[in-house]
């Protein structure tokens, strides 16, 4: 299907948080929008995701009587982003970002909700939170989208239970205590009972949560405004006329079209985690070719931004936001990437080793952390293996990867390679390609410490943070127990992006910038099309959605303005 109209106010191309927030607000704003969207559904990464936002000194948290201020978090910030570059940026997210989250709040289906015991990835630095900075997405009925229902992207299944139903965080205790209370028994008897009458209905839940409750509540807000949606389409290029971008052509299977915007178009199409050329000149070699984010993310708002003669912001610590990752092959054939993020590897009774069988990182460190230690280890070297070790006790509670608490047989897991067995040590050293004597050595070490819950070598459970990570039921330390029980198991890990942090020169309104600073008259970028405000760093959970949220509201008020004044030039630049 062809967009409904010639010429639209303002076009999206991107169907994720950042250029939904920004299709919302246009339209919530009066303006006529279309968004393009290259794949059959909206979401993007988002809608696998944990759906978190950081947004300091926000509204919601305050009324939760948690206590916060813009200078707490700059002065948080200016130690976990010391970097000058892009100063003005962070500073205008750090004025908007709680004027975004209310504006949603009042003129969107978007709702939000403090996550009380969520710390900064920092704690110790002055100016962190124990808790609320982070908001995340209230749980949404997937049925009030009635048939655009089967637009959402759904989230990956590993995240799932019984082929598709979705878990609010808070109702995970309950399932690890079925049969030990009889309150989360019944707890859990009713959401199995409500999924089944769900399932009747639809291929897959519908209470929705994390991520996917955030890409639906979004996709809600544009249904109800009208906005067109153009799926399965590829933008051939931008239209340029005179001074200023003025649309796009559109490829929309053998045919192009020109669609006109008459006030600009936004690229939020998700950065250039899955564009091999990009990779390879961006990213370190040690990082090799995984990603966890979404395959459509191919690098699309780069090749169109580079015939503005359009800026790139290269100022970053680091080219990508990281996340430990195992392989596997699902039942259909496809491969899956596990995002280890926080349900294991700061559990107690599970450590990290290299290549040499030895511990280099403290496994309860933010995923981004975690990645760039596996980075330096790597030595450059994208085969360089690592893995998580852990014994039969540690398998069954916590789960491992994809492989969920309480798995009766791991054969299959086992046969596939996706996980080693052994019955001892040696064995499993053996099996990994490791010294027995090393690993023998590392695990002794480790568990000295741990039979009295310390990480005599790394200090894991040391902050709130890495404590919040833990088993907070696990006892003198959440993050730290021994290794003792046999057969002894083991996955490889990978270390794989979660999205890419360098993209356009953005200004404050969030217009894309020339080389020599001048904004590109109708053009705006946000998500990870826009360069990391935080060059790179990760100083807490949602620094990527938050800013998405916040410069996609920016970029819908600012065309809803009308004020886009500059000049192109002739100047074609390649990105």
């Amino acid at each position: 299907m062809m967009p409904a109209h010639e010429t639209y106010d303002v076009i999206v191309i991107g169907a994720g948080a950042g250029g939904m927030t920004a299709a919302a607000v246009a339209a919530a704003q009066g303006l006529r929008v279309l968004v393009i969207e290259k794949t059959a559904f909206v979401g993007g990464t988002t809608a696998w995701s944990g759906g978190m936002v950081w947004i300091p000194a926000n509204a919601r948290m305050k009324e939760a009587g948690l206590s916060d201020s813009v200078a707490d978090a700059v002065q948080y910030l200016s130690s976990t982003v010391p970097q000058l570059a892009n100063a003005g940026l962070r500073a205008a997210f750090l004025a908007r970002g709680p004027e975004a989250i209310a504006y949603l709040e009042a003129n969107t289906e978007v709702r939000l909700q403090p996550v009380k015991a969520c710390p900064d990835c920092y704690p110790e630095r002055l100016g962190a939170t124990a808790g609320g900075r982070v908001l995340e997405p209230v749980g949404f009925d997937g049925r009030r989208l009635g048939e655009a229902f089967e637009r959402l992207r759904p989230p990956l299944p590993e995240f799932t239970l019984f082929g598709g139903m979705m878990i609010d965080p808070l109702d995970v205790p309950h399932l690890l205590s079925v049969g030990k209370s009889l309150r989360s028994t019944l707890r859990a008897a009713r959401l199995v009972s409500a999924y089944a009458l769900q399932r009747l209905r639809s291929p897959r839940g519908t209470s929705l949560h994390l991520g996917n409750a955030l890409a639906a509540q979004l996709y809600a807000s544009l249904l109800a405004r009208q906005v067109e949606v153009l799926f399965s389409a590829d933008v051939a290029d931008l239209s340029i006329q005179g001074d200023r971008v003025s649309g796009v052509v559109i490829r929309h299977g053998s045919r192009d079209r020109p669609i006109a915007a008459r006030r600009g178009v936004v690229l939020a199409t998700g950065g250039f985690s899955h564009d091999a050329c990009l990779r390879k000149r961006f990213l370190p070699a040690a990082a090799g070719f995984v990603s966890a984010a979404n395959p459509s993310s191919t690098g699309d708002g780069f090749r169109l931004a580079a015939t503005t003669g359009a800026a790139l912001n290269t100022d970053a610590t680091s080219p990508a936001y990281w996340v430990p990752a195992s392989l596997f092959r699902r039942a259909d054939g496809s491969r899956g990437v596990f995002p280890h993020t926080v349900t294991d590897r700061a559990k107690p009774g599970v450590i990290t080793v290299n290549a040499a069988g030895r511990r280099f990182v403290n496994e309860a460190l933010s995923h981004h952390e975690f990645v760039l230690a596996m980075l330096r280890h790597g030595d450059g070297d994208p085969d360089r293996p690592f893995y998580l070790i852990c014994d039969r006790r540690f398998l069954w509670t916590y789960g491992l990867g994809r492989i969920k608490p309480f798995t009766r047989s791991y054969r299959r897991y086992v046969a596939s390679g996706e996980l080693v067995e052994a019955p001892d040590i040696a064995q499993l050293a053996a099996r990994i390609g490791v010294k027995p004597t090393v690993l023998a050595a590392t695990i002794a070490s480790y568990n000295e410490g741990a039979r009295e819950g310390r990480d005599g070598e790394f200090g894991r459970g040391s902050t709130i943070y890495q404590r919040h990570l833990g088993d907070a039921a696990h006892k003198p330390n959440p993050c730290v127990a021994p290794i003792v029980g046999a057969p002894l198991f083991a996955m490889r890990i990978y270390p794989a992006d979660l999205g890419t942090a360098i993209g356009m020169k953005v200004d404050a309104q969030a217009r894309v910038l020339r080389a020599d600073g001048a904004p590109i008259a109708g053009l705006y970028a946000c998500g990870n099309d826009m360069g990391s405000i935080m060059n790179g760093n990760y100083p807490a959970p949602g620094i990527t959605l938050g800013p998405a949220l916040t410069f996609g509201y920016i970029a819908g008020r600012h065309l809803a303005e009308g004020s886009v004044v500059t000049t192109l030039g002739a100047a074609k630049a390649s990105v």
